[in-house]
């Protein structure tokens, strides 16, 4: 992973970043996010898979649209209010761009095979970048909360939005919830009285 670069053209590749997810994210959000994912983990390096997976589940919980709440929240961390202006701006320009072109011939497009056919080719990638990056938060959900917990909590969430259709923002902040418990809490519990830190803590101040 490339080392965060603000110190380079910040501007530049946020837009350029935003605009190629806003061109090629098919679908919404479900197909967006992946590619926002690579070009602020893998590409650019602003951010760490792990908080990139924190925000993600963080703007779930909020109203609005998934992807411009991402584009808004990387260009604040990258170059505050301007940064987050621009990158929203470039990724919802493609878009509402195609889509004033398009109007004026929606009734051909709308029955033609060609591009309904386009539709259905790109649809396996979108389900398989999906897929992966649905695999690496499990996995890393796992290895945080061990794997009783982590399975546990995945049936759980499964029941609770796709049995008893509860909101899933309601949901996120629940889980959010209970894993403030589990980090901040149990862990303390489970070092028991006393044993708050590591023999190392506090070296760094005392000297």
């Amino acid at each position: 992973m490339r080392q965060a670069s603000r110190g380079r053209k910040p501007y530049y590749e946020l837009t350029s970043a935003m605009v190629k997810t806003g061109i090629l994210g098919y679908g919404g959000g479900p197909s967006v996010i992946p590619l926002i994912r690579y070009e602020a983990v893998n590409h650019y390096g602003w951010m760490e898979d792990e908080e990139f997976g924190e925000i993600l589940a963080l703007a779930n919980a909020l109203p609005g649209p998934i992807a411009t709440k991402i584009a808004a929240y990387l260009g604040y961390r990258q170059k505050g209010t301007l940064g987050a202006i621009v990158a929203v701006i470039a990724h919802i320009l493609p878009s509402s761009l195609a889509m004033i072109a398009l109007l004026s011939v929606v009734g051909y497009l709308s029955s033609s095979t060609v591009v309904q056919g386009m539709i259905a080719a790109v649809v396996p990638v979108v389900a398989v970048m999906i897929g992966l990056m649905a695999y690496e938060f499990a996995e890393r959900a796992v290895k945080g909360l061990g794997k009783l917990a982590g399975f546990g909590f995945f049936a759980l969430s499964l029941v609770m939005l796709e049995v008893i259709h509860i909101h899933a923002a309601i949901v996120i902040i629940a889980f959010l919830a209970y894993g403030a418990f589990h980090y901040k809490v149990v862990r303390r519990l489970r070092s028991g009285p006393g044993k708050r830190g590591t023999p190392d803590d506090g070296k760094e101040d005392r000297s």
